[in-house]
């Protein structure tokens, strides 16, 4: 009978431990918002369809934005490839920055171009194939199917950057600003 109330007792203390169960053992009912960043076009995980890329439109997908935390002042967004043959390297589709904190929802066929008017005034940087805006997937034909990584970051500030800044260039500015951030992952076998 001993090990049983142990054992109810552990399992008690970590549930109340990791927030599962207030203090006088009834839910909290409290559910902590996650930033989310998801498509209308494909699933997480799922095939980017042909239109987004070199072998389509070639147009940017349309992109869902829900949870941004109230201290954010911006957002930014980064599209690489890392499954490109040269080690330590991740080809660069898409950066896009100073979106507005409220913004829901990304367009597709966001135009290239230094900054985007009809999403507050967004900036663009220079991608890998040497563009500014988006340039979309394009493997090597026969190559296995590359792993599209559209990362979001809500910031604390606004970047002072200047349109067609770099990734590195970018990953800089954004150094210490993060206040939360998020991941939508897609695939495309050309």
């Amino acid at each position: 009978m001993e090990r049983i109330t142990r054992r109810v007792f552990l399992v008690a203390t970590a549930a109340a431990a990791s927030g599962c169960i207030g203090g006088d053992g009834e839910g909290t009912g409290e559910s902590e918002t996650r930033m989310e960043l998801s498509s209308l076009a494909f699933e997480d995980g799922g095939e980017i369809p042909t239109e987004y890329t070199c072998g389509g439109a070639n147009s940017s997908p349309p992109l869902r934005i829900s949870g941004v935390p109230e201290e954010a002042a911006a957002l930014a967004l980064v599209v690489d490839d890392p499954g490109v043959p040269t080690p330590n390297r991740r080809f660069v589709h898409w950066l896009l920055w100073n979106l507005p904190p409220d913004t829901e929802q990304i367009p597709q066929s966001v135009p290239r171009g230094p900054s985007i008017s009809g999403l507050g005034g967004a900036v663009q940087g220079t991608n890998d194939a040497d563009e500014v805006g988006y340039s979309g997937p394009c493997p090597p034909v026969a190559d296995v199917p590359h792993s599209y990584r559209f990362f979001l970051y809500a910031l604390d500030e606004e970047l002072e950057l200047e349109a067609g800044a770099t990734r590195d260039q970018l990953d800089a500015a954004i150094e210490g600003k993060v206040v939360a951030e998020t991941r939508l992952e897609g695939a495309y076998d050309s």
